[in-house]
């Protein structure tokens, strides 16, 4: 009985857990809960770093969806809301930072990289493709008259 009891309190005490992460918001229209959804997904959770706030339960992505909330209220444009939360939290809270100097690096060093190893593999093949006559390429020229010797006269021995 007592194993029954304990159960019980645990799913119930886990069932409100859950539903506590719920957030409830009235809002004037259809929308104004767009602009929700569409700025909540596009903020990262600076605590989870790799959810965005509308998935996180942390507690400062409670806080973070209450003022955006709170500043759709107000009637700030989505840019507003933003530049606050980047004034704030830093380019970070952004999924997708805005292209400035500071940013380059994040946005184009991927590519960069990718565009050098394509130039060193095609220097690396164009080299192996020297043509090589009779594996004598880096050899000088005194260096290849010696080895003709040296092949006729082997060839004579036999």
């Amino acid at each position: 009985m007592r194993r029954w009891l304990a159960a019980a309190v645990l799913g119930l005490s886990l069932a409100g857990v859950a539903h506590a992460a719920i957030d409830t918001y009235q809002f004037a229209d259809d929308a104004e809960r767009e602009r929700y959804h569409d700025l909540t997904k596009e903020l990262r959770c600076p605590k989870c770093q790799n959810q965005d706030i509308a998935d996180s339960n942390a507690p400062i992505a409670a806080d973070l969806r209450r003022e955006i909330f709170r500043m759709l209220g107000e009637g700030k444009s989505n840019q507003q809301i933003i530049d606050f939360m980047v004034d704030r939290y830093g380019d970070f809270v952004r999924y997708k930072p805005a292209l400035t100097a500071r940013t380059w690096l994040l946005w184009f060093g991927p590519g960069v990289l990718l565009l050098g190893g394509v130039v060193v593999l095609a220097v690396i093949v164009r080299k192996r493709r020297t043509p090589v006559i009779n594996g004598t390429a880096d050899l000088s020229p005194e260096e290849r008259e010696r080895l003709a010797k040296l092949l006729e006269k082997e060839q004579t021995h036999d």
